[in-house]
């Protein structure tokens, strides 16, 4: 597989890194990926019940990791979470040297970050975000296109049309996420211009992954339209279609609040559908890629497949 400026900055053998899914994202799926060559990530509560502290578990879940593996991986954080500041401290303290930041501006965290010796890559969905954030100092964007699970930019712009206008926009390194999940996507991403790739929605349905079996099975399940983008006037999401879903979806139709919405949402609706399993009152993050997720295997054999799978793909194009 080719080598890029990714694979140097991150201090990896091949440009893939494993999306930092909040709740699911734990110890031992980041471990198995960085163990394949690749970089695993850690979300903050992975796992996690509500009323614990989430410093404390963030802790955890690194001293569990670096007990897995001697390879690089990096941490998640939203930086709208309110502990963000205490987390920082112990990622820096426990020597964690990428971290992914999303959902808003890089802006006040960028510089604490470096200081502690930290790589910072940063989520955008726009080429004017990715502008902002190689200008606040990150070392490398994460172009997300929203075919993405989770969470998802209100411009709608997909992965093949962002990608190469933010690598024409900015001089780092962009990682492409999005809608990839195999080796074809890979090379599709790299001839876009991008110097490497996340890969979210893949990782759910791997053995290590401690997502909720209904979740998995919902990943496996899920035909090419099986996904949704729900709120998209509050906070737009792509997740599994289900009964919550539609639930959202009916409130959008007739017009709903942003109370409204926020009162139904509640508290870890993610949590409910991703660790508990209950796609009823819960919701899956899941990425329009789920079509394409056919089994589950371990997270060393996606890693794997998509190198050697790499490797095919280049060379049929090459054939007359």
């Amino acid at each position: 597989m080719k080598r890029t400026r990714v694979c140097d900055l991150l201090g990896i053998d091949y440009p893939i890194i494993q999306g930092g899914m909040a709740w699911v994202a734990n110890a031992e799926l980041a471990a198995a990926v960085s163990n394949a060559g690749a970089l695993g990530i850690l979300s903050p509560n992975a796992g996690m019940k509500l009323e614990a502290d989430v410093v404390e578990h963030l802790r955890s879940q690194i001293t569990k990791t670096k007990g897995l593996t001697d390879k690089p991986f990096g941490v998640n954080l939203p930086v709208l979470i309110p502990e963000i500041k205490e987390l920082i401290d112990v990622l820096v303290s426990e020597g964690v040297k990428v971290v992914t930041t999303s959902a808003g501006s890089p802006a006040p965290y960028t510089g604490l970050l470096k200081e502690g010796g930290v790589t910072v890559l940063h989520v955008a969905a726009s080429v004017r975000h990715a502008l902002s954030a190689e200008r606040q100092g990150v070392d490398a964007v994460i172009a997300e296109g929203y075919e993405a699970g989770g969470h998802n930019g209100f411009d709608e712009l997909p992965t093949m049309v962002l990608v190469p206008q933010v690598v024409d926009a900015v001089s780092v390194p962009v990682i492409a996420a999005g809608g990839i999940a195999d080796a074809r996507g890979v090379v599709a991403a790299l001839a876009l211009g991008a110097e490497g790739v996340q890969i979210g929605t893949r990782f759910v349905a791997t053995h290590e992954c401690i997502a909720h079996q209904n979740f998995k099975d919902g990943v496996v399940n899920a035909s090419d339209t099986g996904t949704i983008i729900t709120v998209r006037k509050l906070g737009p999401a792509r997740v599994l279609k289900g009964e919550f879903a539609s639930k959202l979806q009916e409130m959008e139709g007739r017009g709903a609040t942003p109370e409204e919405f926020l009162a139904f949402i509640g508290i870890a609706r993610a949590r409910t559908g991703e660790l508990d399993g209950n796609l009823i009152d819960g919701e899956a993050y899941c990425g329009a890629i789920a079509g394409m997720i056919k089994e589950i295997v371990s997270a060393g054999d996606v890693v794997r497949d998509i190198v050697e799978g790499y490797a095919q793909v280049v060379a049929g194009l090459k054939a007359d």
